[in-house]
């Protein structure tokens, strides 16, 4: 028999024929397509050979009806190698239970490390991954992934800046950039400010620098509001100009809005189901019946299951169905142009800096085609319209 492992895997069995018919019960064997190999004569009446253990009953019948006596003088392969593990259970469960807790361990975190935080910013950081359930003992593919502990962090801490975390066999890093680092003072060079846009002047405040226009003055775009130019005839010098020069500049915007609008939601109810896949295999582990959402999402984590310190070709898969509902909403006329007005009011302050203002809003056209609410707006605001001008030596 060539084929080694398959006769491993099977079991085979030696056996010793005695008798004065040897060779006609070999060729029995044969006729009967039992399966013989190494077949070695030790007389004129003995030869040993091997069989498979699944044609031992068929080997009994055919020496029936011969000379000859069998004796079985060997055994191997994988079903008398399970047979004498059954026969040692003790020590076969110990084994399986020694890889069970080598398997838990390597997927647990047993440390976290914390660099660049004060200390009452670490026991910060701390409390809230122990709120994530982010702690020592906490199994790997039952939190969160590096990335999405980041951001939540990031979100939740409002005394750093940046937080890096990276998980490295069972310990998670983490990096901390905190804010009020000491910054470098700024470093201006000589320059005028002109206008960003056309506006009427409404305040100035003018720290540095010689100005130019004064309140109610009407100005265009790029035109010289603080020179950066002081001092008399024959004695001037340069300066970086400073200062906030506040105009009332317009802005328009159009919204359109529909009446009648269908969209989904999120109602907060989910259910999970939980896998072990391998490639593109998944055997379900937790969670076996069906969505009893109409409609839903689906938010799909894979996280690499690990060994001591290797990463295994098997995946804890965790897919959450969340909930949601179709939502239709109805306008009348009158609500649709309070909210078109309120979201172009929302949208423009989106687009102005923190220190701008809304002083005044105007209809200029409304109307309703296509069950949509066509609003434009023009808009009066006061902002900040001194920029920076660089002054080039020689002129």
């Amino acid at each position: 028999m060539k084929n080694q492992w398959m006769n491993l895997l099977v079991g085979s069995v030696r056996v010793k024929a005695q008798g004065k018919g040897v060779e006609r019960l070999i060729n029995a064997c044969v006729r009967n397509d039992i399966a013989i190999w190494n077949v070695k004569k030790h007389g004129d009446h003995i030869a040993t050979f091997f069989i498979l253990l699944k044609d031992v009953r068929r080997l009994r019948v055919v020496a029936r009806k011969s000379d000859c006596k069998l004796y079985f003088v060997g055994k191997a392969g994988f079903p008398f190698f399970l047979k004498k593990m059954l026969t040692n259970s003790g020590f076969l469960v110990g084994v399986c239970f020694f890889f069970v807790i080598v398997f838990f361990l390597s997927n647990m975190i047993w440390g976290i490390e914390i660099k660049g935080a004060k200390p009452e910013t670490e026991y910060r950081i701390l409390k809230e991954l122990k709120q994530m359930g982010v702690e020592k003992g906490a199994l790997q593919f039952l939190i969160d992934d590096p990335e999405t502990i980041q951001k939540k962090l990031t979100d939740r801490m409002d005394v750093v800046t940046w937080i890096g975390v990276e998980l490295k066999g069972t310990t998670l890093y983490f990096q901390v950039v905190e804010k009020n680092q000491p910054k470098e003072p700024e470093k201006i060079g000589v320059r005028h400010l002109v206008a960003k846009k056309k506006a009427v002047i409404t305040d100035m405040f003018v720290e540095e620098g010689q100005p130019l226009v004064s309140v109610n003055d009407h100005v265009t775009k790029g035109q010289l509001l603080v020179s950066g130019i002081i001092g008399k005839e024959g004695q001037t010098k340069l300066v970086p100009a400073r200062g906030k020069i506040f105009g009332e500049t317009w802005y328009k915007s159009t919204v359109v809005l529909p009446l009648h609008a269908t969209f989904g939601v999120l109602t907060g109810k989910y259910m999970e189901k939980h896998y072990i896949a391998m490639k593109n295999i998944s055997i379900p582990i937790w969670g076996f019946q069906k969505p009893a959402f109409h409609h839903y999402e689906i938010d799909q984590q894979k996280r690499p299951l690990r060994f001591w310190k290797w990463d295994l070709p098997i995946y804890y898969e965790r897919v959450i169905f969340r909930e949601k509902e179709e939502v239709e909403r109805n306008y009348t006329w009158e609500e649709a142009l309070a909210k078109a007005k309120e979201l172009a009011r929302e949208e423009l302050k989106a687009k102005l800096p923190e220190d701008a203002s809304i002083k005044g809003e105007k209809v200029l056209h409304q109307t309703k085609e296509n069950g949509k609410v066509r609003v434009e707006l023009h808009y009066q605001v006061i902002e900040n319209i001194a920029i920076p001008q660089p002054i080039v030596q020689g002129d």
